[in-house]
């Protein structure tokens, strides 16, 4: 099955590509490499949540940051899959890295970041599993919870 099939089994689709707010592009192709500028939970032009990830009253929970991750990364295949001419053009999941807004103490960025990395592996099968990097930090562009960056490598042509 290939990838495109395996999103719309999930009920899934690209959405449409963010334009940049700034001076950069979503993705860049570098050989056979292409690397996605970092992508929020961004659905319809809305954040999915705003704040910082924890456990404290008023937080984000980690469960709806690991939606946000998942909501990330489905923005991230749609840039990269935008710069490799569709989504069945990437081989494969080369990395992952993800932001989680930490309020102090919080210490499960990797649970978060899951959201986005499980995505992977269900949409490229053993081809999705990639090297990662989930960090904390203050605070993320427009208040949101969780930034994911993705780089994949393209198929041969």
């Amino acid at each position: 099955m290939s990838a495109s099939q395996r999103l719309a089994a999930l009920g899934l689709s690209l959405p449409e590509v963010a334009t940049p707010v700034g001076t950069y592009v979503p993705a860049r192709r570098h050989g056979d490499l292409i690397h996605t500028s970092g992508q929020l939970p961004l659905l319809e032009g809305d954040l999915l949540a705003v704040g910082l990830v924890g456990q404290r009253t008023g937080d984000v929970t980690p469960e709806r940051a690991t939606e946000c991750a998942r909501q990330c990364a489905l923005n991230a295949l749609a840039a990269a899959a935008q710069a490799a001419g569709g989504l069945d053009a990437i081989e494969s999941v080369v990395k992952v890295t993800g932001f989680v807004a930490s309020a102090p103490g919080f210490t499960a960025q990797p649970a978060v970041i899951n959201g986005a990395s499980s995505l992977m592996v269900e949409v490229f099968g053993e081809a999705g599993r990639h090297a990662r990097s989930a960090v904390g930090v203050a605070s993320l562009p427009l208040g949101a919870p969780v930034e994911v960056e993705i780089t994949v490598a393209l198929r041969p042509l």
